[in-house]
Formats: structure tokens, sequence, C-alpha cells
């Protein structure tokens, strides 16, 4: 078994942290045009070509298998049952609806966790497309990866070889506590093995310790910071709702080469603005919401699953001024950088991942926690290039980031080619004026372009 056939602890804290209210799938809304030829693929053959390219992914053919007495967390393991039937649907449109009702409805544990919905709507001649994943299995960027598994650079897809695929036999109960208990074991003999490792080099050890210490330390004082009380942080209901925005790419990069800050905190300083002339327009005093800020630490060898690290950062939404919230933003975000606070998050996260399961769900618990943070604001890179499925350019995606306990919002941005696009998912029962935010956040760049 490799190490990455188990789920890490921070996969296996988006599982934890699922509940009948709060469903941990990521996700894209996307549309396509229609071929320069001019016919709309049928459902069939989508659906034909989104199998063909599963062998380039093996992990959306396998599904959980627990360990017994819960000692480790889950292994993926090969489903015997695996069918794309089962996991590629055909429904009506239009898009705006079906991705609601879709994200409204959680994963089947039972199976391998991943759906994706195709609509065609023959008005605008374009085809929609819903994917969801757990998080357990991806992060954002992993998600937009899937994404371009199944799209081509050319309309003309090159020819899919699709192999023949035959499921492993499941490990017995037996096997996977003794393989959890192992795991478990070498985890912990590895960090009994460190102080023998630093004894080599002491001087060296010291210094990255320390330099570590000082990392995690920062990390946890922003994190374990109370964030202010908010509407968004009530009740959960299941039911879900993404609203859409989208703006010319060159516009937030006007803005970034104009002040000397990055394109994140752009959308940072965008996002600030637009809760601002929302709660003010509900008749709340504007506050500074505490948000929670993934980060990618993923190298190119590494395979799916979550290799993200946090940084919390305060947007400035009790600021009127524009540039002042774009100034505060890249100093609270340059600053965190500079203090090494992602990869301080992380080594904490690691160090977590050593201790027993109940207390790793209960450390998932108390940072999902709206004492922790308000709202997560996410910036997803996304293709640069002109992508197709089976001729069909890819328009416009829109990111879905799932919504914890207690959380009623999230904010992700991704780019397609010269557009960013912004996946705003909401709780519908606790945010039903949610759409006005499309028009808050395109208000809120053009006021930084101004």
């Amino acid at each position: 078994m490799t190490a990455s056939a188990r789920l890490s602890a921070l996969d296996a804290s988006f599982l934890a942290l699922e509940t009948p209210a709060a469903h941990m799938h990521v996700g894209w809304a996307a549309k396509l045009g229609a071929p320069a030829g001019g016919r709309l693929p049928h459902f069939v053959e989508l659906r034909d070509h989104i199998a063909a390219r599963l062998s380039r992914a093996p992990r959306y053919r396998q599904k959980l298998a627990p360990v017994p007495l819960s000692v480790h967390a889950p292994e993926w393991v090969d489903d015997p049952g695996f069918s794309v039937e089962r996991h590629v649907y055909r429904a009506p449109g239009p898009l705006a609806e079906l991705v609601d009702e879709v994200l409204s409805t959680p994963l089947r544990r039972e199976r391998p966790l991943w759906e994706i919905w195709i609509c065609e709507e023959p008005e605008t001649r374009e085809i929609g497309l819903v994917g969801k994943v757990h998080h357990c299995m991806v992060d954002g960027i992993a998600a937009v990866e899937l994404a371009s598994l199944l799209l081509d650079p050319s309309p003309e897809p090159p020819a899919s070889v699709d192999a023949e695929w035959h499921a492993t036999p499941p490990p017995s109960a037996e096997r996977l506590l003794v393989r959890g208990l192992v795991d478990l074991l070498g985890a912990q003999l590895g960090v009994l093995c460190g102080p023998l490792r630093s004894a080599t080099s002491p001087a060296r050890a010291t210094r990255q310790a320390a330099a570590g210490t000082t990392r995690v330390l920062r990390a946890l004082s922003h994190s374990l910071g109370i964030a202010p009380a908010s509407a968004l942080n009530g009740e959960l209901s299941p039911l879900r709702h993404l609203v859409s925005a989208q703006r010319p790419l060159c516009d937030i990069q006007a803005v970034k080469r104009r002040h000397g800050t990055t394109v994140n905190d752009v959308m940072l300083a965008a996002v600030a603005g637009a809760m601002r002339a929302y709660l003010m327009r509900r008749g709340e005093r504007p506050v500074a919401l505490k948000a929670m800020v993934p980060v990618s630490v993923r190298s190119p060898d590494d395979a799916l699953g979550n290799h993200i690290s946090f940084v919390f950062a305060e947007l400035p939404c009790d600021e009127p001024d524009p540039l002042t919230r774009l100034r505060s933003v890249h100093e609270t975000m340059s600053q965190r950088k500079s203090d090494g606070e992602p990869e301080g998050a992380d080594l904490a996260l690691r160090a977590a991942a050593l201790t027993l399961p109940a207390v790793q769900h209960a450390l998932s618990r108390l940072i999902a926690s709206p004492r922790t943070f308000n709202l997560v604001v996410s910036n997803i890179p996304g293709p640069t290039e002109p992508l197709y499925m089976l001729g069909c350019p890819l328009q416009a995606t829109y990111p879905v980031v799932p919504l914890a306990e207690r959380h009623a919002l999230s904010i992700g941005m991704t780019s397609v080619r010269d557009l960013a696009c912004f996946g705003i998912c909401v709780d519908r029962e606790a945010l039903p004026d949610a759409d006005q935010l499309a028009h808050d956040i395109d208000t809120a760049i053009t006021e930084l372009l101004e």
C-alpha cells in the first residue's frame, strides 16, 4: 500500500466536519459553447468521453474503506461495483437551477465520492456541467485539475484508450486493522527518531526547530483569534445556492499593477467592499470580518488529496475607502507570508496528524468553528489557454467552496482565459438575498479601478 492510499489527517478532517446540513464537497459549474461545426454532442457521447478519461485518475474508481475501531484514517480501495452510470447523470436545465439542486445533496459514502451532472440549454446552444467531489479527496486546485482531465487544448480530442479495468479485491477488516496499526506505529516511531537524526547536525536542527516553532506560534495566534459575531454564522440548512459573477481578468490585473499588489489582494479587497455594501443594505453595521484564505502547498509531484494550508486575515469591511481597503489587505497578506504563516499552519496540521483520530476530529471542529472565522475566500488558479470538451469551448467555470457548519457564505474565484469567474456559495435559507452580492463584487472592482 502506498502512502497516498490512506487519507491524510487533513483529508480525514473534511469527513469529520460533514453533517446533514454541511456538505463537504468542492465543485464547479461550467458552461461550454457549441462546437465550430454546430452540433452539440449528445449526453451519451459526453458520458463516454468522461469514462474514457478515468484511466488518468484511478482514484475516481475508488471508495473509502474505514479502519475497524477507527484507529487510523480510512484507506482508498477499488470499488468492485464501479460504473460510470452511477456518477455521470443527465438532467434538465437551466444550469442555475441544476447546480443548486446538486449542491444541496451530499455524496453517498459507499461509492467513489464524485458526480458530474450534464444539462443542455438549447436556447443558448450551451452545455452546462456541474461537478462535485468530496473535499477529503481533492482540494480546490485538484478539482480544477480534474476538469483539465476532461478538457483538451484543441477542438479535436486525441484518441482515448480506455484500458480494461478490473478492481483489486478489497482488503479484509482484519487486514485494514493491521495496516492501520502499523502505519500509526510507523508515524510515532518517526517522531521518536527525529532527535536521533538531529544529533548528526545539532546546530542546524536547532535553527530549523526554532524557525518552525516561531511560524507555528504566529499561525496559531491569528487562527485562534475570535471572529466577530455575524449574521453569516447562524444555523445552517442543507439548501445551497450558487451566485455567479464575472469580470474581465484585465480589470483585476490593472488594479494589481497600478497599486503594486497581487491578484489575490485585489480579490480580497473586492470581497471586503462587497460585504460592506451587503451588510449595510441589510441594516447591519459593517465590521472587519475574519476570512479563512486557503493557500496551496502543492508540489508538481503531489497526488490527489489536500495539499493546502490556511491564512486567517481580517477583511476591512468597516473601511469606507476602497484603496485603503486594498492597502490594508495587501499589508496583512504580505506580513502573513513574510512571517511564514502558511508554512507554520502546515507544520501545525502535520503535528496534529500524529495525535489520535478523536483528537484530530476535535481540532478540526475547533478550526472550523464560527469563533475562528466568518467566511472562506479562495482564489483558485484556472486555465490560461482555450480548452475544449468534444469540440465545445469552455466559456466559464464558477468554483464551489463548501460551507462548514454555521458558515453561510463562501466565495471562490477562478480564471478562464481572460475572464475572472466568482462562485458565491450560500445557504439559501440563511441568506435569501445573496444574489445582490454579484452586483456588490462588480461594483467593488469598479471602485478600485476608478
